[in-house]
Order: structure tokens, then sequence, then C-alpha cells
């Protein structure tokens, strides 16, 4: 019969590089505990690494940089996948993701329906904020992000290019998924968000 730890290394062999595996993946062979172990002494055997509490990849590698982790995104959804939490991205992680700001945060901070906690990385940290389910209620993934960055840069503060590319950012949202958002948004950003559906969305 073969040990836990053979059994949990087989099955991560079968997955693709980079895939971020989680202690939950492998309950059908052996207890919580028992799978935590068999994880840590993989990661001493330098058979993965642990990207953060409870979240382990075998790296990706490359000729040119070597081995490559997981982004701090790819993290934080692995982390709400394994909390059966929604999350969505704040502050100036929205803003990058929307092309609105070249800016790389390294302290990335998430809006949660899950527990409330702040996880420490190498080089920076992963924040999630408990808030209101009609903050994840957007059911577009451009408009829900839209109206977390423009949260950021804040009313009166809009510049006209950044108001350009929102609205062509938005047209490219599914129109019922744009009406539905714009629903939940505060009125200033409303009025932003609807430009899209006067100029025609999918």
């Amino acid at each position: 019969m073969k040990s836990i730890d053979s059994q949990i290394y087989n099955r991560i062999l079968k997955k693709k590089r980079g895939t971020l595996i989680i202690p939950e993946d492998f309950s059908e062979f052996g207890s919580s505990g028992a799978i935590r172990i068999a994880l840590h002494r993989l990661v001493a055997n330098d058979k993965i690494k642990r990207v953060a509490q409870g979240i382990y990849v075998r790296p990706k590698h490359s000729d040119l940089i070597g081995e490559m982790l997981p982004t701090t995104d790819e993290i934080a959804k692995a982390i709400a996948k394994r909390d059966r939490s929604r999350i969505i991205p704040t502050g100036s992680f929205a803003l990058n993701v929307l092309g609105l700001s070249t800016q790389v945060p390294m302290n990335y901070v998430y809006l949660t329906d899950g527990a409330p906690r702040k996880i420490q990385l190498k080089g920076g940290s992963i924040k999630f904020k408990k808030t209101t389910p009609r903050n994840l209620a957007a059911k577009g993934k451009i408009s829900g992000l839209v109206i977390q960055a423009l949260k950021e840069i804040g009313k009166d503060k809009v510049e006209e290019w950044e108001m350009k590319r929102i609205i062509k950012l938005l047209k490219d949202e599914k129109k019922e998924d744009l009406e539905h958002d714009i629903k939940l948004a505060p009125e200033w950003i409303r009025v932003i968000m609807k430009k899209a559906l006067e100029h025609g969305c999918l």
C-alpha cells in the first residue's frame, strides 16, 4: 500500500505545473492532519513549494527566469476556493487590472463574504475585508471591477482619459450583466456606467 506522501505526490504530478494545491484536494487519502504533515514533508524534500498558509504549488520553470511562482491574485483566488467564499479586488489592484494604473500593488485588498484576515506573503500581503452581499453581487467581471476602481478614484476625480477607458471596457460587458450591475453602484458611478449603454455594449 502506498504511503500518503506518495499518493499525494502522484496526484500532484498529474496536475500542470503552476496549479495551486490545497489540502482539501487529497481528502480521500487520509485525515486532514495526516495530509498536512505529508504536504509539509513534500515541501521539506523540495518537491513542492508553500506559497501561503495551506496553499502549495509545483512551480513552473522558465529557461529565462527559472522558477515561476503563482501571482498574488492566483493565490487569493485559491484561498477563496478553499474557504468557499467570494472575493472581488479593490483599490489600486482593481485600477491595475483595468489598465487605469501601471502601479502593481505590494498589498492586495479584496472584499469578501468570508472571514476577514491578512495573509503575509514574501514581499507583500493579501487582505480580505468583510463586506455586504451587495458589494459582491455584480454579475459582470468588468463592471464589478469598474465599480471598485471608481470608488478608489473618488467622486469628481475621474479624468477624461479614465472615463474613456472605462466606457470602452464596459462596452465589452454583456448588456444584461451591465444593466444588473449599474443598479448596485452609487449614483455618481451609475452615471458613468450608463454611458456604455448609450454607446452600445454586447
